[in-house]
């Protein structure tokens, strides 16, 4: 059972800044390496989930971990307010459109997550339909990884209450960051315990598990995503294709 609140958001004591920068780039060109064997094997898909409160550092992982993959395999999609074509269906229809098809990465900004997140803190749905989403959300998982060979790979970024109040403020501080701001975050800033009960209880409830990210610090969030798909990519242990000696001989007569 998972409890955030025993877990740390800050890098371990021994890890110094520097090193771990440059561990992360060699990562991040790594992973545009595996990214290209992924996209030319055809063969699987990933699907990257961030999740986390406002502020903890979705986008910027997003940019930097995915800096040297090739813009026609990796999609990244934000997930905000459902339209009211996707409110006229069910929760996962708006998600089932947008999953990866074969040989490429799509990430998600948020996620489907958010229906059994936003909606229960604000009292939008019961607790009944909390656990059937959950039912169905595990389901819709097990689908894709098991029926379309698409690995999914779930982040929580676990940043801390403080320094989520510093990043809110340096959207008001900073002009080159004040297009984020967005009075909104502050209101649900307050429903902070709310939001981790809430994230408590959909990661422990999840059948595939969860990948808690230490978030406070930007360098070692980016190396810790970086590491573990890497991690997850080399174990496709994947082949660039290769033309068999009939197909070469076609060729040939052509």
């Amino acid at each position: 059972m998972i409890k955030l609140s025993e877990i740390s958001t800050v890098a371990p004591e021994d890890l110094s800044k520097k090193p771990t920068i440059k561990k992360r780039d060699k990562l991040t060109r790594k992973l545009g390496e595996l990214q290209h064997l992924l996209y030319a094997e055809d063969k699987r898909s990933i699907l990257v989930v961030f999740q986390g409160m406002d502020a903890s550092g979705k986008d910027g992982a997003t940019r930097k971990v995915f800096r040297y993959c090739s813009p026609s395999g990796v999609w990244a999609y934000g997930f905000k307010k459902p339209s009211d074509e996707e409110f006229d269906h069910d929760f996962l229809w708006r998600v089932h459109k947008l999953v990866p098809r074969k040989g490429h990465i799509q990430i998600f900004n948020r996620s489907h997550y958010e229906d059994v997140l936003i909606q229960r803190v604000h009292h939008w749905i019961d607790e009944t339909q909390v656990a059937k989403r959950m039912e169905a959300i595990n389901s819709f998982e097990k689908l894709l990884e098991f029926d379309n060979r698409t690995k999914v790979v779930k982040f929580y970024m676990h940043v801390s209450r403080e320094r989520q109040k510093e990043k809110l403020q340096e959207r008001i501080d900073d002009p080159s960051k004040n297009w984020k701001h967005n009075a909104a975050d502050w209101e649900e800033a307050k429903l902070w315990d709310e939001y981790r009960k809430a994230y408590e209880d959909a990661i422990n409830g999840s059948s595939i598990p969860w990948v808690i990210v230490p978030s406070d610090q930007r360098w070692y969030r980016d190396y810790f995503v970086a590491r573990h798909l890497v991690k997850v990519m080399q174990e496709f242990d994947m082949k660039l294709p290769v033309l068999s000696e009939e197909q070469k001989h076609v060729e040939d007569q052509s």
